[in-house]
């Protein structure tokens, strides 16, 4: 049987490289709008970020995701990536990892 390849990221916070499955890309389009992309698939420059609340609040106090993306991220932005990281937690604790 063979094996299939995994896809690999390198995490912004963490500088590794990791499973794509276990990041979530944050992406800013042409206007400099700033957003979560759950597909992956969103026209853009994408940065990878873990899905690890710990990690996402150190990015935030350190701006890591306003410097690598070059753009002011608003407060907002980040609110909802919580909201987002909190949903995919909740939902590998329930359906496991899939």
């Amino acid at each position: 049987m063979k094996k299939r390849k995994i896809p690999m990221r390198k995490d912004l916070l963490t500088d590794t490289m990791q499973p794509k499955k276990e990041l979530v890309r944050i992406v800013i389009d042409k206007e400099k709008n700033v957003s979560v992309d759950p597909t992956g698939k969103k026209p853009g420059r994408g940065a990878y970020v873990s899905l690890d609340p710990s990690k996402i609040k150190m990015a935030e106090d350190k701006k890591v995701l306003e410097r690598s993306l070059g753009t002011k991220i608003p407060e907002s932005f980040y609110k909802d990536l919580y909201s987002y990281v909190d949903h995919q937690k909740a939902r590998k604790e329930l359906f496991g990892d899939k």
